[in-house]
């Protein structure tokens, strides 16, 4: 198992396009089990292919590493809501784990137990932000977003969003949360998240932590405590899947109640 901590996070991140190498590439799709390779060959554009590749091997390999296991053995199930889970290690598992994709980067995260959550966003997609911003954010934070200008109005709508997709990933109920029950708001280097009484959730047995990648990449954290716990530490790691991977610093924001 690569050495992690039980105060740690570890977040593995793999860039597209650093991958080129056919013949690795042949490797990972070997991995694939049946109905992972029929879901790599539905994708119509070679870059999606690519990326649903990459992804999926991330998570093999680098799972199979901690829990010490060949990476094409793992098993991998969904729950009601649609979040992956291993299922070969249903009853005993050390690890908790998630995974997120978009153009261009993934990004795993892996802690020894508690739920997480990790969301990555390509900072230029092209999205109508002020219609995603009126639908899905809490009057709290569309007020704040409003009296920004235009380039701190994207950054902020980042920021929110990637945050949002992480605290449902993490709770393991995807959209059948509604994402106006919670907010958050920034101050220095600080994450404050505040629940509305409808979700029933308490502030202090989460900690959020916000990256910037290679200023392209917005990245979000999410971990749900057991009880209040010390701030864990995020140790970060870029590289390829099946080859070396090194640590890498990112700029950072955090919450801890």
């Amino acid at each position: 198992m690569p050495d992690m901590q039980s105060n740690e996070i570890h977040l593995w991140l793999v860039e597209d396009q650093q991958i080129t190498d056919q013949a690795l590439l042949d490797e990972y799709q070997a991995l694939l089990n049946p109905e992972e390779q029929k879901r790599f060959e539905r994708f119509v554009f070679p870059k999606h292919k690519k990326q649903f590749l990459i992804a999926r091997v991330l998570l093999r390999s680098v799972l199979g590493q901690y829990l010490k296991q060949p990476p094409e053995s793992l098993i991998f199930a969904r729950n009601a809501y649609g979040k992956p889970r291993l299922a070969s290690f249903e009853k005993s598992l050390p690890i908790s784990f998630n995974l997120s994709h978009t153009n261009g980067l993934s990004v795993l995260a892996v802690s020894q137990g508690n739920d997480l959550g990790v969301d990555a966003e390509y900072l230029t997609r092209k999205v109508d932000i002020m219609k995603l911003a009126d639908r899905y954010f809490s009057k709290q934070e569309y007020s704040e977003l409003e009296a920004l200008d235009v380039r701190a109005f994207d950054e902020r709508f980042f920021k929110l969003w990637t945050l949002k997709e992480a605290y449902i990933k993490a709770c393991g109920m995807g959209l059948a949360i509604p994402l106006r029950d919670f907010s958050f708001s920034f101050s220095s280097n600080e994450i404050a998240v505040n629940f509305a009484e409808e979700r029933d959730d308490k502030s202090e047995l989460w900690q959020f932590w916000q990256f910037v990648y290679k200023s392209k990449f917005q990245l979000a954290l999410a971990q749900k405590l057991k009880k209040k716990e010390p701030l864990y530490k995020i140790v970060s790691k870029q590289g390829q899947p099946l080859k070396q991977f090194s640590n890498v610093e990112m700029s950072m924001l955090m919450h801890s109640s």
